[in-house]
């Protein structure tokens, strides 16, 4: 009796201690490269990130998957309720796996297996979210056990508030909707706390299979669906009966997600996606859920589009018609053939057009939507024929010089006459989508903040930023560091420069130097702020020479504009490339007194939990946090930006561009009646135009030029081309800003002087300025004319007459 006792508790023992080595090797052995607990811990499941403007609005969102993360605490009890009822009743009762549930899956799939249908699971909301740890979707033996696993070692990690708050954050529910607070969207328009007891339980019918329950495609399916959840919650006591039969009887409605509000400005918000890119790596930015705050304000970036459109069509069509899109076949439908021409990117909001009829003044058209329109011959003067050299052919006489039955156009309705009278529905413009370039910054001179940028004509077309990306050469527009160096050194508005032929031996075997001016003129001595006004090539090449292009270069390190200048005169002449970015910036560190600025796109950048980890303003001020005035001072904010330009030499130098503005190359900006001060710039050949200017507070940069440098033609310059659109800009842009004139620093005196000569104000001269001297410079006798030979000093003093004139 005792030997039989013995063999059955020996038995026994060894049937339990196999079971436990076999429940051992199946945890080591489907365990392995499963997470472990301090990864599952740490487990935070893929966030968008979103990308917003200055003024909060919504800029552009980056994600493998579009979800919007909604904490446990601010979870809707209703729509919590109605996934437990559907899902797994027992979740805060079971340690991972549902035992009772598992009995009737293994009942279900033996039924199932017997008439070939396809295996279901049994899945607790733990295991569910274990699926989503590296886990396929395939019903099999060796997935569920190491769901199970995982599904344990997930209760053990994490609290269950926290793996409810991880499944509702990440599950699938169809229409691309990754966790309940996207699906609310979705389906229905509304936030989670605004979902309705049936809204809510058709959320929670989705999980098993999104697709079947869709309610566009299968809606009685998707119905009953929703109503047996809606009965679960009634037996599970969530509900009442009353409840219950209500939700029931409401038809299951979805409705269309409200567009949302997004700030246009796509040169801008990818510039933003390569630096978070760079700052954080691409897996970061898809599954993070950073929140960036940038810089942009919608208002200026509408202007900046809205400007360089202008002026590129305006440009585009003082030379000349290129011709149409394509040619189509007359036979046939005109319609039909029209719709198998692909449009171009760059089309925008024009239509696209078939020439049907041709008239001597009009041309008949079918438009891409079927409707019929005409072109009036006054709608067509201005397409004479382009011809190589950006010139044009002769004066438009008849709609036969210009269009042909079949061509295919871009066209815009037209709804006045150039006299200014209203035109009949059906009329339209004749378009052409420009070939030209360009691009517009704004900033902030005095924090670097970009505020708006228009990389190119439409980003359709081209990627390609302009603002950032193109290297061209400044022209011109370089030239106020030349002579901020020469400030800088002592040299006055006032000093003279000659202005005369200039030649220089290159070297052996290479032909002389010989730069002009580009009226291809000569004018003696004139002044420094003559120089500059009137962008006087001579003058600069001889102040260059003078001060040593070493010392140039070192302003434009400093500054920004070009890391290393080459050791060559030409350079002065703005020979060496840039970006319409970097020179913008430049001339922001003339207008806030010399001050080093870094321009930025981003102004803060958040983790998913609000956490500050990217800050572009780093300066401290522990007492702005004050909640409430007590009659205490403002606080003093410290000014940590480096001193690149003595202050008073960088408003002399915006005094200088003024003048641009008011007497100068600049002059048809002058108009806008505000205090202004730029710079035009154009290249040999006029292959690039710019024109950088700046009020007291925004600063504003243009540059237009072909992507494959060319001639832009013969009459074409920085102040026919890139001016209009920089004058567009900040007429719009100041419209409704007080005049604030350019602030002066201590030290600066201002003397009337005479402008022609930059001799004091005698009685009798009419052509009377106020001048910016430093102390110590102001003019008192005969002048010495600075011609740029060798003998001359390469600084002059900064006290007595103010050096060499």
């Amino acid at each position: 009796m005792l030997r039989k006792l013995t063999i059955i508790l020996s038995i026994i023992l060894f049937t339990i201690l196999a079971g436990v080595g076999g429940v051992l090797y199946v945890f080591y052995e489907f365990g392995r490269g499963l997470p472990e607990i301090d990864e599952l811990a740490d487990y935070e499941p893929p966030v968008m990130t979103r990308v917003h403007a200055g003024d909060g609005r919504l800029l552009a969102e980056h994600a493998e998957q579009k979800r919007i993360f909604v904490p446990q605490d601010a979870m809707p009890r209703r729509v919590v309720q109605a996934f437990l009822s559907a899902e797994d009743k027992n979740f805060f009762y079971h340690y991972g796996f549902d035992f009772k549930g598992i009995a009737r899956a293994v009942v279900s799939n033996f039924k199932n297996i017997l008439s070939g249908r396809r295996l279901v699971g049994a899945s607790t909301i733990t295991q569910q979210v274990a699926k989503n740890f590296k886990l396929n979707a395939d019903v099999t033996i060796e997935r569920k056990l190491k769901e199970a696993i995982l599904a344990i070692r997930i209760e053990h990690a994490l609290e269950k508030n926290r793996i409810l708050e991880l499944y509702l954050n990440q599950i699938y529910l169809g229409f691309g909707s990754y966790g309940v607070a996207a699906a609310a969207l979705n389906y229905f328009n509304k936030s989670l706390n605004k979902l309705t007891l049936a809204e809510a339980a058709f959320l929670a019918a989705l999980p098993k299979a999104p697709n079947n329950y869709n309610p566009f495609n299968y809606p009685k399916a998707a119905r009953d669906r929703r109503d047996w959840v809606i009965r679960r919650m009634q037996k599970n006591g969530k509900i009442t009966a009353e409840e219950a039969e209500r939700a029931t009887a409401t038809p299951l409605i979805t409705r269309k997600r409200q567009k949302t509000e997004v700030v246009t400005a796509e040169y801008f918000a990818e510039e933003v996606r390569r630096q978070l890119v760079k700052l954080y790596g691409k897996n970061v930015l898809l599954r993070d859920g950073l929140v960036v705050r940038t810089t942009l304000d919608p208002q200026y970036q509408r202007i900046a589009d809205k400007s360089l459109r202008n002026g590129l069509l305006s440009y585009d069509r003082r030379h000349g018609w290129r011709g149409p899109i394509a040619n189509i076949d007359r036979s046939g439908d005109w319609l039909s053939a029209l719709s198998k021409v692909p449009p171009p990117k760059a089309l925008g909001a024009w239509r696209l057009a078939v020439v049907s009829k041709i008239f001597p003044a009009r041309a008949e058209i079918v438009i891409d939507d079927g409707s019929i329109g005409l072109i009036p011959l006054a709608e067509m003067k201005w397409a004479r024929a382009w011809m190589k050299g950006q010139l044009m052919g002769s004066a438009v006489k008849t709609t036969e010089d210009v269009l042909r039955v079949g061509d295919v156009i871009p066209v815009e309705p037209a709804l006045f006459a150039k006299n200014g009278s209203a035109y009949p529905s059906g009329i339209y413009h004749l378009r052409q989508i420009p070939d030209i370039e360009g691009a517009v910054v704004a900033l902030d001179p005095h924090t670097g903040r970009i505020l708006a940028m228009s990389g190119g004509f439409s980003y359709k077309r081209s990627q390609f930023n302009r603002v950032i990306q193109a290297q061209r050469q400044p022209g011109s527009a370089f030239k106020p560091f030349v002579y901020l160096a020469a400030l800088d050194k002592g040299f006055t508005p006032s000093t003279l420069i000659l202005d005369a032929p200039f030649v220089i031996d290159q070297g052996p075997g290479q032909p002389k130097w010989r730069p002009a001016n580009y009226t291809k003129k000569f004018y003696g001595p004139s002044t420094m702020r003559l120089g500059i006004e009137k962008s006087r090539n001579l003058m600069t090449v001889r102040l260059a020479q003078t001060i040593g292009i070493e010392t140039i270069a070192n302003y434009a390190q400093k500054l920004g504009i070009v890391d290393k200048l080459p050791n060559q005169l030409s350079m002065s002449l703005g020979a060496g490339e840039t970006t319409l970015l970097k020179l913008t910036a430049a001339y922001a560190m003339l207008v806030n007194g010399g001050k080093l600025i870094k321009p930025t796109l981003i102004d803060r950048i958040q983790d998913r939990h609000g956490k500050t980890v990217f800050k572009h303003d780093l300066r401290d001020c522990g007492k702005c946090q004050s909640a409430v005035w007590q009659q205490q001072p403002v606080p003093v904010i410290p000014d940590h930006r480096e001193q690149v330009a003595d202050p008073a030499s960088a408003y002399q130098m915006v005094s200088m561009l003024e003048g641009v503005v008011q007497r100068g190359t600049g002059r048809r900006v002058r108009t806008l009646g505000k205090p202004l001060a730029g710079k035009t710039g154009t290249t040999n050949k006029a292959l690039d135009t710019w024109f950088i200017g700046f009020s007291p507070d925004l600063a504003v940069g243009v540059f237009v030029g072909f992507d494959a440098p060319r001639s832009l033609g013969k009459r074409e310059q920085g102040a026919s081309v890139s001016a209009p659109i920089f004058k567009e800009f900040m007429g719009h842009a100041l419209f409704d800003k007080p005049s604030t004139p350019f602030r002066i620093p201590p030290g600066i005196r201002l003397v009337r002087v005479d402008a022609g000569t930059g001799r004091l104000a005698r009685p009798g001269d009419r052509r009377i300025i106020l001048e910016a001297f430093k102390p110590g410079t102001i003019p008192k006798g005969q002048t010495q004319v600075l011609d740029g030979s060798e003998d001359t000093p390469k600084s002059a003093p900064s006290v007595g007459i103010g050096g060499l004139y």
